[in-house]
């Protein structure tokens, strides 16, 4: 089991993620953009419990997931980066971050994709 933070600003699209990720035997915390989840992220590593996946989306408010991945690379470097988006141009922009950025997923997915590919992630075995 692994804690999993979600940033994703539209809500049927974070409670998918959210009850897809639980069934699966995840520890899932959700919020709605960056700025939220960089609080979380922050919260988490000083209480001792940091997060094992950050999966966030790359299109939000206040904060986009690209912001979010570069300071939460920084701050927990230990910790998955997964990013999400349902837009192709977006996903442009996560080229040349590598390093910090274990997989993309496109928009929609299935149940089962989602899964599957965090679990990859998780198991260091995920294929950009």
């Amino acid at each position: 089991m692994a804690r999993i933070l979600i940033a994703e600003d539209e809500a049927s699209v974070r409670e998918f993620i959210t009850r897809a990720l639980r069934g699966a035997g995840h520890y899932i915390d959700a919020v709605g953009d960056g700025s939220d989840a960089l609080t979380r992220l922050g919260e988490a590593r000083a209480s001792g419990t940091p997060y094992d996946l950050l999966l966030t989306d790359i299109l939000m408010p206040v904060m986009d997931g690209i912001s979010l991945a570069l300071t939460a690379a920084r701050d927990t470097p230990t910790m998955f980066i997964m990013l999400m988006t349902g837009y192709s141009d977006q996903r442009e922009r996560a080229y040349g971050l590598d390093e910090i950025i274990q997989d993309i997923l496109l928009k929609p997915f299935t149940l089962d994709e989602l899964v599957t590919r965090v679990d990859l992630v998780l198991t260091g075995q995920a294929a950009r």
